[in-house]
Formats: C-alpha cells, sequence, structure tokens
C-alpha cells in the first residue's frame, strides 16, 4: 500500500484527483496530511481540524475496485470499517449518522466524503476522504464535536489507528461480494434508527419521522406519521438531535 505524507495541503480527496489525472495511481493509495487547509464535508460543508491533533486521509480506489451495481457499497463498508477498528479501542457506542458521520454517543467524532469518477466501462473510479477526531480537546462553536481523546482521556497515537483503519478497510474491501452482511451492520449502527425524531425538508418544514433502513441507492427510509414509508436524498432532508 502506497502511503503519502503531507504536512499541509487544501484537501487529500483534491490532490488525489488531480494526482490520477496526470499518472497513473496505484489502488489503495493513501494520501495522509497533518494540516488539511480546506477540507470538504457531506452538502457543501467544510472540516475543521487542529493541526497535527487528528487523522485527515483519502484512499484511491481504482476501476477495478467496484462497479456502478454496487456503488453505494463503498459508503457502507468505510464507516464500519472505522466502527470495527474502534471497538478494539472499547469505543462500545459507535454509530453511523446517516449517511456517513461517525458518531460516540451524541458527539460526531468523524466524517466521510466518498467521490464517484465512473468510467466509460462502466467502473468507478473512487476517493475515500475520512476525517477522524482523534487528539483534538477544543472544538470551537462546535457543541456536537468530540475526539477519541476527549472521550477516552487518553491520547492515541494516529500512526496506529491508521494502519488498523486501513488494514480493516482492505479486508473488508476483498469481501465486497458480501453485500447482506455489510447492509445488515450498516442499518444495525444507524443512529437514532427505530427511533422518533424529528426532520425538516428543504423548506425547512418540520416533521416527525422513524427512521427504517437506507435503500441500496443510498436514500434514507422513513416511516411518516401516516405509517408511510418515504425515502429522502441527503439535500431533502435534516436530522435534528
Amino acid at each position: 500500500m502506497n502511503i503519502i505524507k503531507l504536512n499541509a495541503i487544501a484537501s487529500t480527496n483534491d490532490f488525489l484527483k488531480e494526482l490520477s489525472a496526470k499518472q497513473i495511481v496505484q489502488n489503495l493509495t493513501t494520501v495522509v496530511a497533518e494540516n488539511q487547509l480546506n477540507g470538504k464535508g457531506q452538502r457543501g460543508t467544510t472540516w475543521n481540524s487542529e493541526d497535527g491533533k487528528n487523522l485527515t486521509f483519502s484512499v484511491f480506489l481504482n476501476g477495478n475496485t467496484i462497479n456502478t451495481t454496487s456503488l453505494y457499497l463503498i459508503n457502507i463498508i468505510v464507516p464500519i470499517s472505522i466502527q470495527e477498528v474502534l471497538k478494539r479501542y472499547n469505543f462500545n457506542t459507535i454509530a453511523i449518522k446517516w449517511p456517513n458521520d461517525i458518531l460516540s454517543g451524541n458527539k460526531k467524532i468523524g466524517g466521510i466524503l466518498i467521490e464517484n469518477a465512473i468510467k466509460s466501462d462502466g467502473t468507478v473510479q473512487t476517493i475515500i476522504g475520512v476525517g477522524l477526531n482523534v487528539n483534538q480537546f477544543y472544538f470551537e462553536n462546535l457543541p456536537q464535536a468530540a475526539s477519541l481523546a476527549m472521550i477516552m482521556n487518553r491520547e492515541f497515537d494516529k500512526e496506529i489507528l491508521l494502519k488498523n483503519i486501513l488494514d480493516q478497510l482492505m479486508i473488508n474491501l476483498n469481501r465486497i461480494g458480501d453485500a447482506s452482511y455489510f447492509w445488515e451492520k450498516y442499518n444495525d449502527l444507524l443512529f437514532k434508527k427505530d427511533i422518533p425524531m424529528v426532520f425538516s425538508n428543504a423548506l425547512n418544514e418540520k416533521f416527525m419521522g422513524i427512521i427504517k433502513g437506507v435503500s441500496e441507492n443510498g436514500k434514507l427510509l422513513l416511516l411518516l406519521e401516516d405509517d408511510a414509508i418515504k425515502e429522502y436524498d441527503i439535500k431533502e432532508i435534516k436530522m435534528h438531535y
């Protein structure tokens, strides 16, 4: 596995995109930055990280890893891999807030941004961006954010943690054909599943719903007050918690 370590960079995802446009990039090439200046999250948000304290990295998957028929599986496998590693560190309350936030209890400790480029032969080039709060103890104006160190009251070796995550990711990618296993585990890990919650739609109208799972194309399945189950895309809904 090729690992590129950088001190400061705007975005590890963008670095890999630019690199793959210029040359052939080895599968599972990983770019790690001590300081990511313009990290990106879902909905166009930015990922703020204290210099040298956290894990910010991106992994490149070439077109031989996955195709369009199983595209959303990567979105499932990545957070599951992180959860499996954190469980070894005695984090037993890890949940996935749809689509790809990593939570410990009610606190966000990580986020994932996956970007795909579909090739003419039907294969998919994927870049997996991960931000994981590890040793940062203060998050200005982010009351729902936390880090591994804050929760366990001790610092972690980032190098070992990164290796464990990449190793687990590789193990899970090698069994990508076992889709039912990953779907079942992902749905079991969904934050606030089967609990009535307040949501708002694109018009900022609030309503009650119960998360029942995620569809194969990555949409959130909500049981509404009229007993109907409706699918929602990420841009169509927001959870209030």
